[in-house]
C-alpha cells in the first residue's frame, strides 16, 4: 500500500483492536443503560481510529460505529459519512433514534451539547466520560507494546541528559536542550491532559528552591514558570552547586505516553536529600511487590505513607509549602489517566494498568528528590517501561 493511499484510511488500527476496543465499551454502555455514545474528544476518537479528525464518533449498543467527518477532506472506510454540521448526523442513524445518549460531559462546552440536545430531542443525554475513562485504563496488547516502545525512547534521551550541561547554565537552558534532544529522537512534543485547567509543554525541570514554589495545577510537583500565564516549573534559576535538579519530561513518541522523573546534582547534596531520595526507591519497590490485579489503589498510597513517616520524612512528602494528593496516576494516550494511586481512590488495579509512581520529597533551599517510574501491571507482577538509572545522577562528572 502507497503512502497517499495509507493517508487516505480513516481507521489506521487493525480491524480486530477496533472491534476489540469498540466491544469493551458497548460492554460499559451496557451497563451504564446508555444505548449510544457520541464521542467528540480528541484523545477518544484516536483510541478508536488511530488517527485525530473533526468530527465525532457515534456508536450504537447495537451496529457498527458511524464516523461522522468534517476535517480532513478524503477519509475513507466502512462507516464514514462528511457532513457539514452536526444536524446532518440523524439522517444517517438508523431509526428509532436512541432514547438514552452519552455524551463526553466532563469535556463537552455548555453550548455543543444543547446544540446535541436539540438535534436528539427525544434521547434522556447521559455523561459517558467516566466510561471512557475506565474502558481506556486497561490496555490491549497493542497498546502495551506502543507504551514499551516510549519508554525505550524515552530512557535513551535520559541517559544523554548529562552531556547536556554546561557550567553556569539554568533551568530552562537545560530544559530546553532536552526538548530539543527529545524532538529529534522522535518525541512528539505534545502532553496531552484531561482535566479542568490542566496546562503543561513538554514536562517540568525544577532546580533548587523553585521546588518549593506552590502551584495551581494537579501535579505531583509545581515550581513557579517562566510567567504568571503558566506557572509551573522551570523559572531561571541558575543551576549551581549543592542544588538538585529534578527532571521530569515528555514521553510522548508515538501517541502513547510512558512518564519518567530522575533527580541530577551540581556538587554534593546533603544527606536529608540523600536520605529522601532512597526512600522514595524504597516506596518503589514496596509498592512493585503489591501491584496486582485485585489490590486497592488506595492501599498502596497507605503503604507509602508507612514507609514515609518509619522514616520521619513526612513534612517533605510530596511537596513541602504545598502537598499534592496522590503518589501515582493511570498513563496512555494521556498523562492522567485511571486508576490514581490516592488516600480516597475507589479504583482497583486490573491487568493492563499502566501506572506512573512518583513517590517524591521537598528538601527546603536543596530542591526536589525522588524518581517516577511507568509500569504495566500484569497477572503475575509488574513490568517497568522506564529503566534509566534511579539513584542521584551527578551533572559534574
Amino acid at each position: 500500500m502507497s503512502e497517499s493511499q495509507h493517508a487516505d484510511r480513516l481507521n489506521l488500527l487493525p480491524q480486530a483492536e477496533i472491534e476489540c476496543r469498540v466491544a469493551k465499551i458497548k460492554a460499559e454502555m451496557s451497563v451504564a443503560g446508555i444505548e449510544a455514545l457520541l464521542i467528540a474528544d480528541n484523545a477518544n476518537k484516536y483510541y478508536l481510529s488511530g488517527r485525530v479528525f473533526a468530527g465525532q464518533i457515534y456508536i450504537p449498543l447495537h451496529g457498527a460505529p458511524i464516523y461522522f467527518i468534517r476535517r480532513p477532506v478524503g477519509l475513507e472506510g466502512d462507516g464514514v459519512v462528511y457532513l457539514r454540521k452536526p444536524e446532518e448526523m440523524v439522517q444517517s442513524i438508523a431509526q428509532p433514534h436512541p432514547v438514552s445518549l452519552g455524551l463526553e460531559l466532563d469535556s463537552q462546552s455548555f453550548s455543543s451539547v444543547n446544540r446535541l440536545a436539540a438535534i436528539f430531542p427525544e434521547a434522556e443525554l447521559k455523561n459517558g466520560s467516566a466510561l471512557l475513562r475506565r474502558v481506556r485504563a486497561v490496555k490491549t496488547p497493542a497498546e502495551i507494546e506502543m507504551l514499551r516502545r516510549s519508554g525505550i525512547r524515552h530512557t535513551a534521551v535520559y541517559a544523554r541528559i548529562p552531556s547536556l550541561f554546561r557550567a553556569g547554565m539554568s533551568d530552562i537552558e537545560l530544559q530546553v536542550e532536552i526538548e530539543r534532544l527529545s524532538r529529534l529522537e522522535g518525541c512528539l512534543g505534545q502532553f496531552r491532559i484531561s482535566g479542568d485547567s490542566m496546562e503543561l509543554y513538554m514536562g517540568n525541570l525544577l532546580v533548587g528552591a523553585n521546588a518549593d514554589s506552590p502551584s495551581p495545577y494537579d501535579f505531583a510537583m509545581g515550581g513557579a514558570g517562566l510567567d504568571p500565564s503558566l506557572p509551573v516549573g522551570a523559572n531561571g534559576t541558575i543551576i549551581r552547586p549543592g542544588s538538585a535538579v529534578m527532571v521530569d519530561m515528555n514521553g510522548n513518541y508515538d501517541g502513547y505516553m510512558t512518564d519518567m522523573t530522575r533527580v541530577f546534582s551540581l556538587g554534593q547534596l546533603p544527606d536529608l536529600a540523600h536520605k529522601a531520595h532512597r526512600c522514595s526507591i524504597d516506596i518503589h519497590r514496596a509498592l512493585c511487590r503489591m501491584m496486582r490485579p485485585g489490590i486497592e489503589a488506595k492501599a498502596l498510597w497507605l503503604r507509602a505513607e508507612e514507609i514515609v513517616e518509619q522514616a520521619g520524612l513526612k513534612p517533605y512528602y510530596m511537596g513541602h509549602r504545598q502537598q499534592a494528593g496522590f503518589i501515582g496516576h493511570g498513563l496512555g494516550i494521556e498523562i492522567n489517566e485511571l486508576p490514581v494511586i490516592a488516600p480516597r481512590s475507589r479504583d482497583i488495579l486490573e491487568a493492563g494498568n499502566v501506572i506512573a509512581l512518583e513517590p517524591k520529597f521537598v528538601i527546603p533551599m536543596v530542591g526536589a528528590v525522588g524518581i517516577e517510574n511507568t509500569y504495566i501491571v500484569g497477572d503475575d507482577g509488574i513490568e517497568c517501561l522506564t529503566t534509566a538509572p534511579e539513584e542521584i545522577i551527578a551533572l559534574d562528572v
